[in-house]
């Protein structure tokens, strides 16, 4: 039951792009790339987005699915995470923060997040 549920998360998180994403991970990662440039304070207010997004998908699991996922793992901690998704944007510029996010979130799913 685990593994189905777990295989379900895998493709609900693939297919993601097919729901309605709006506020500041909608935006693709160039654009990302460029506000925080320009702003570097920016970066917190999209990691306070993709916070909440991937807080979102954790409720929205199944019964057993990610229970008790720590979203902020202190081998992962937030300058960490922050890092990683503009290292993710930087690296991908044809996709969308939000598919930076998803990234995250299926990374801090794995036993030891890097």
């Amino acid at each position: 039951m685990l593994l189905a549920g777990s295989i379900a998360l895998i493709a609900q998180l693939a297919n993601a792009q097919t729901a309605s994403i709006v506020g500041l991970g909608a935006s693709k990662c160039p654009e990302f790339n460029e506000e925080i440039e320009r702003n570097p304070q920016l970066q917190r207010d999209y990691f306070a987005w993709a916070q909440g997004f991937m807080s979102g998908i954790l409720i929205r699991m199944p019964a057993g699915v990610d229970e008790g996922l720590n979203l902020v793992p202190k081998e992962f901690p937030l300058t960490s995470q922050t890092e990683f998704l503009r290292r993710f944007c930087q690296e991908n510029t044809a996709k969308d923060y939000s598919d930076g996010v998803i990234a995250l979130y299926k990374l801090l799913r794995e036993p030891t997040p890097r």
